[in-house]
């Protein structure tokens, strides 16, 4: 019998934003996400305090722990460029945590600080990755975890594996900021999950919805719960607007896998938070952009 997993997929909650209230747009996120059925497990992929702080860490940890309380579903996080690993530890511990909040994640051997981990969630492997590189907004996976990575899915899980990080190891050719803010090392990646029981690669940062594949294996980027990217947007200009956005991701189907979008139901949805030039990352005054 074919073994179904359904998880609900979020990322980039930014709490203590300074341009936007992350704690309503997570909590509206949520409250419009409460009739979803048969989760089986809540997914935070990065960037979870704007300013890095365990503060940020444990107001995301107090609003999704709660929505997983309330379902008796476990829920994982990673690290993203925002955060630290030290406020990470802290409050997340290995980022693998059971609907009770007792963490139950295996951290990465020797992982000198990474928040690499792998924990399992009704036979799927669930594996986080660490691709921050402190001070920088691309993201990079070190030697030390991506041997480790490759020695995790030598043996097939149950139900196949997931990976959770934050850079994605893909980017739209003609954007001129994602391919510099993604994951520099895709290939190494590529190399270890080619051929493996891998479904899906489940990543944020980019702020709006995206997918392709890295060497077969589907690569999926859920929007932004703190803000949207408008990629109606002249193409030097970066534009990002109110309207949390979240993923629902069905594994062990005939179509599998499977994403299909949430959007909060937010009056304000579609407001401008700011315009700024992708390259020189100046704000677009006196600009029609």
């Amino acid at each position: 019998m074919t073994v179904r997993n359904r998880i609900l997929h979020l990322s980039d909650t930014h709490f203590n934003s300074p341009d936007v209230d992350a704690a309503a747009a997570l909590a509206r996120m949520l409250h419009d996400a409460r009739h979803v059925t048969d989760l089986d497990l809540v997914v935070v992929s990065g960037d979870i305090a704007d300013d890095g702080s365990a503060e940020g860490c444990a107001g995301v940890r107090e609003q999704v722990g709660r929505f997983c309380a309330e379902r008796g579903i476990p829920h994982v996080y990673c690290t993203g460029n925002h955060d630290t690993r030290e406020s990470f530890a802290a409050v997340l511990g290995s980022g693998h945590l059971a609907a009770d909040g007792t963490d139950v994640g295996t951290t990465m051997p020797d992982a000198s600080g990474m928040r690499a981990a792998v924990s399992h969630v009704a036979g799927l492997r669930v594996i986080t990755l660490d691709s921050l590189v402190p001070g920088q907004v691309h993201g990079h996976l070190d030697r030390a975890q991506l041997v480790w990575l490759r020695e995790v899915l030598a043996e097939p899980a149950a139900a196949g594996s997931v990976l959770v990080l934050h850079h994605p190891p893909i980017a739209v050719p003609t954007s001129l900021i994602m391919g510099v803010v993604n994951l520099r090392n895709a290939d190494e990646l590529a190399d270890v999950v080619a051929g493996t029981d891998v479904h899906a690669i489940l990543c944020g940062h980019f702020h709006l919805q995206l997918s392709g594949l890295l060497r077969g294996v589907p690569v999926w980027v859920t929007p932004g719960v703190v803000t949207r990217i408008d990629f109606t947007a002249p193409p030097r200009w970066e534009r990002a607007v109110l309207g949390a956005g979240a993923t629902v991701v069905d594994l062990g189907g005939p179509a599998s896998p499977m994403f299909h979008l949430l959007q909060a139901r937010d009056p304000r949805a579609g407001e401008q938070v700011y315009l700024v030039d992708a390259v020189s990352g100046g704000d677009a005054e006196g600009e029609d952009a």
